[in-house]
């Protein structure tokens, strides 16, 4: 039985069979031998490899588009959002996704149909032979979303060679002589970090940056130990109103885990510090989005929200320069933000935002 995404109003029926449809290409990511045994024969023009990141570079070589995507792999989760924002970044977020029902829980194919990562569901051994078909279903139907969708306005990246070298050597002179000037409050900070609570100086996290890229970001730890695992504890005192629709954020008012010299830390934005490391590693970028933690970005996927993802990770940015700090803040309003930045981002943006920063590092509420 298949399961498909459908817009409301098609009345497109797939027809079943195909199977010499030979025509057809796609790109196989899974079991090698599953694919030479059942697929090849029927699909020779299909590409194939066993793991997304091969997968990335073959659909990076393809002269032509492939007509489908097969995931025939154990679900990844953080790996399949990864991978989604990838292909729109790339333009490729036309191609639809199958994912093989054997590796899925019903909880997993609920998820996936909800953050729209995958276009369709199936139990792959018993339905390869339709695949031509499904191909050629998704064509009519992509052929009737787009006449039927509204003009939008395109999202326009800054494609310069130059923009790119200066913003990157700003970044470097600009890490560099802040860590130098601020080489007295490295030695400060831990020591009464280590004064008032148990626990490391610094805190690392897993974080999505440009292209869902994931790196280590490095903070002055501001909470207790294990502040992780009070979070579903928490969660009414988070800031942001989360709904089924809406992106996820979580941000505490009055956050009870934060330390007390954590609390000065955060207010003054001293516990930014050591994302200089960060900017000189090349993960992040003195101006740009906020790096989210993982369980944020994994509902950051869908083409509404996935445009911030299309500018670099960066220490300060539009959102911190327009609302950081106050508690009435939406989660679509700070979305929104990050996706302006992507769409206009250039020099003179940039200058501006380091402008108002200075007036934004102070926060006025505890959030």
């Amino acid at each position: 039985m298949f399961t498909n995404v459908l817009p409301q109003g098609t009345n497109e029926v797939m027809k079943e069979g195909d199977a010499a449809a030979t025509q057809e290409n796609f790109l196989y990511i899974g079991n090698a031998s599953f694919f030479n045994e059942s697929l090849q024969p029927l699909y020779s023009n299909t590409q194939f490899s066993n793991t997304i990141e091969a997968g990335k570079k073959i659909l990076a070589q393809m002269s032509n588009t492939p007509g489908l995507i097969i995931l025939d792999i154990p679900h990844n989760h953080i790996e399949l959002v990864a991978f989604k924002v990838w292909l729109l970044a790339r333009h490729f977020n036309d191609i639809p996704i199958i994912y093989n029902q054997a590796f899925l829980s019903e909880k997993d194919t609920k998820l996936l149909f909800s953050q729209k990562l995958v276009d369709d569901v199936i139990l792959l051994e018993q339905h390869y032979s339709k695949l031509s078909s499904k191909i050629k279903f998704f064509k009519r139907v992509n052929t009737i979303t787009a006449s039927k969708a509204p003009a939008s306005n395109t999202l326009k990246l800054p494609s310069s060679c130059r923009f790119c070298f200066i913003k990157r050597t700003f970044d470097i002179l600009v890490a560099a002589t802040a860590i130098t000037i601020c080489s007295p409050l490295f030695l400060i900070i831990p020591i009464l970090i280590k004064f008032d609570s148990k626990g490391p100086v610094f805190y690392l996290s897993k974080r999505a940056g440009k292209g869902f890229s994931i790196f280590n970001f490095f903070k002055f730890r501001t909470m207790v130990v294990n502040a992780q695992d009070q979070m579903d504890e928490l969660a009414d005192l988070n800031q942001y109103s989360n709904t089924e629709k809406a992106p996820v954020f979580y941000k505490l008012q009055n956050d009870p885990r934060i330390t007390r010299i954590g609390k000065f830390l955060r207010n003054s934005s001293l516990d930014e510090l050591p994302q200089l490391f960060n900017v000189l590693k090349g993960d992040m970028s003195i101006v740009g989005n906020r790096p989210l933690p993982l369980y944020e970005a994994s509902t950051l996927t869908t083409d509404e929200w996935a445009e911030r993802f299309m500018a670099p990770a960066g220490i300060t940015g539009l959102w911190q320069v327009s609302k950081r700090g106050k508690a009435d803040m939406s989660n679509e309003e700070r979305i929104q933000l990050d996706i302006d930045y992507a769409r206009t981002r250039n020099l003179l943006t940039d200058f501006k935002i380091l402008l108002r920063t200075p007036g934004a590092l102070l926060q006025k509420a505890d959030v």
